[in-house]
């Protein structure tokens, strides 16, 4: 893969239903969130118009319970046609799910833009194997500025 130019623009998505970021990675073990190439895929009903920007390394942050708790890198995009005859984005991702310092964040509905400079950063690989505070703890510590 070549070095990569232009700008780049994450997504950050609601995971409604999920518990915790393990809650999430069960999920996209199952054959049901999968595409044809055993890809997990988050299907949606926009395609994002910033296509470029999204697949220049684009990620999407994955909202759990109000925080921001992790990520995904996008592999790509696909056009998936539903059981209505719509027409859809599948938005494929990697499978490893990347740890984050956990941010609170309001709910919203569909995905959003996130620009890298909002992004919260990767937990250091040392603390990637702790184990995950408390929803409760960790809202308490973001809201006060603490990661």
């Amino acid at each position: 893969m070549g070095v990569r130019m232009g700008k780049t623009i994450h997504l950050i998505k609601l995971s409604v239903g999920t518990e915790d970021v393990a809650d999430l990675a069960d999920w996209h073990k199952d054959r049901r969130s999968q595409g044809p190439d055993g890809l997990p895929r988050h299907v949606t009903r926009m395609w994002p118009k910033r296509e470029g920007e999204v697949l220049n390394g684009g990620s999407i942050y994955w909202v759990i319970k109000g925080m921001v708790l992790c990520r995904q890198r996008i592999h790509r995009l696909d056009e998936v046609r539903g059981g209505d005859g719509i027409l859809r984005c599948a938005i494929v991702l990697d499978p490893e799910l990347v740890r984050v310092e956990p941010a609170m964040k309001r709910p919203f509905q569909g995905w959003r833009y996130l620009p890298p400079e909002d992004a919260p950063r990767d937990l250091a690989r040392a603390r990637k194997g702790e184990e995950a505070l408390p929803p409760q703890l960790s809202a308490a510590l973001a809201e006060i500025g603490v990661r």
